[in-house]
């Protein structure tokens, strides 16, 4: 009853009131955002949503942050490495979450939820099994279990296992309980990023260092994402 008639409701008006109290810290940090990047302080990203009951696909979306990375390039314009790229200002907009809360735009417009599975990289998804991208039949989340057992410090696997629980049983007392536990991460700034690295591993580079697939198999899934992307 809650997943199906009022939980969208909620998201709206909470992500509603979330915006206009925040907007004097949303003003502050697009104008410092703008000058500590050097250019637009908005980063987004195609991410995969919900799965649409007309196509069986997932709906691919635009996720909207405040940019942690400039876009320093190389000589050869490539871009710099993750760990050079991230600068103070895109370490403390990570360590303290602020750099999430331009999803509450998406969140009110339909396109994720404040609960649920996070939405990860298309390229990511590509290298979902069946049964992983079931995840993506409800709305992805601002937060969710994962995020709140672990997020970046914990296995892909173990991720998937904590959004497919999720899915199974989504309750408003859940729900509350995942936000109430949030906040207290956020303010520990626990397991931002994964230990030892600027920024989180992608799935496919995982499956790579752990052995469970081969280089041919890496590049077909990459092709396949990027053809995603064009669409």
């Amino acid at each position: 009853m809650y997943a199906k008639f009022f939980k969208r409701a909620i998201d709206v008006i909470l992500s509603f009131i979330a915006l206009s109290v925040l907007s004097p810290i949303l003003l502050i940090l697009i104008i410092v955002g703008a000058i500590a990047m050097k250019g637009n302080p908005f980063f987004t990203q195609l991410r995969p949503g919900k799965i649409s009951k007309k196509t069986g696909k997932e709906k691919i979306f635009r996720l909207i942050k405040f940019r942690t990375m400039s876009n320093a390039k190389d000589k050869d314009g490539n871009l710099l490495p993750d760990e050079v790229r991230l600068n103070k200002y895109g370490k403390i907009l990570r360590s303290t979450s602020l750099d999430e809360l331009p999803e509450l735009i998406n969140i009110l417009i339909g396109n994720m939820s404040i609960v649920g599975p996070r939405p990860q990289l298309v390229r990511d998804m590509v290298f979902m099994t069946d049964e992983q991208r079931m995840r993506h039949t409800v709305r992805p989340g601002l937060s969710g279990l994962a995020q709140v057992n672990g997020r970046n410090n914990i296995t892909w696997e173990e991720k998937f296992e904590w959004d497919a629980k999720y899915r199974e049983k989504i309750t408003f007392v859940g729900d509350i309980k995942i936000i109430l536990k949030t906040v207290i991460k956020v303010f520990k700034r626990d397991d931002t990023v994964r230990d030892g690295t600027a920024s989180d591993i992608d799935f496919g580079d995982w499956l790579i260092a752990e052995g469970k697939i081969d280089e041919k198999l890496y590049e077909e899934k990459q092709k396949e994402a990027k053809e995603l992307i064009k669409v």
